[in-house]
């Protein structure tokens, strides 16, 4: 077991946060774990073992084994190698917990960021009832666009269309 007992209170919280930090989204590249909001928590554990406490985007999202295995090798690597991952269920995420650089990292990498109330730190839960305000085109920034599909390239992303510059995009919806 590697413990962190060795390590003087928050030098090893402040190394584990720092090993995780640059961790990307497997499914998103351009985000950081942290730029999505799913690290909920890096704690030292009564053991002395360091804990990643995360939350997927869904229950059944497919890349939290990857997340889990990304984390672990991250820890490992700045010596943690007996690093636990938790993955809580509750609160369920919400895209209130994108961060600010997250939602800028999307637009830049052509994915419309969460609209509505969610953007300025309130979740429109409207958007469950088709009730959502349309994103604007992240590459020309025309608010003239049309969803096609509630389905894009993720579960967390639906796919929409640029009346402007007739470019598809996906585009995170709002949960």
């Amino acid at each position: 077991m590697t413990a962190v007992a060795a390590l003087p209170g928050d030098a090893a919280l402040f190394r584990a946060r720092a090993a995780i930090s640059a961790v990307a989204d497997p499914e998103i590249p351009v985000l950081t774990l942290g730029d999505l909001g799913v690290i909920r928590g890096v704690a030292v554990a009564g053991d002395g073992v360091v804990e990643v406490t995360i939350t997927p985007t869904y229950s059944g999202c497919p890349a939290m084994k990857v997340m889990e295995l990304d984390l672990q090798l991250a820890l490992a690597k700045a010596g943690f190698a007996d690093a636990r991952i938790k993955t809580v269920l509750a609160p369920a995420w919400t895209t209130d917990w994108l961060s600010a650089e997250g939602r800028e990292k999307l637009r830049a990498y052509g994915i419309a960021p969460p609209v509505g109330k969610a953007a300025q730190g309130s979740s429109s839960r409207r958007a469950l009832f088709g009730e959502e305000q349309a994103p604007a085109c992240p590459l020309c920034g025309s608010g003239q666009t049309t969803k096609i599909s509630e389905f894009g390239s993720t579960a967390c992303k639906a796919q929409w269309r640029c009346k402007t510059c007739l470019e598809p995009f996906d585009a995170f919806k709002c949960i």
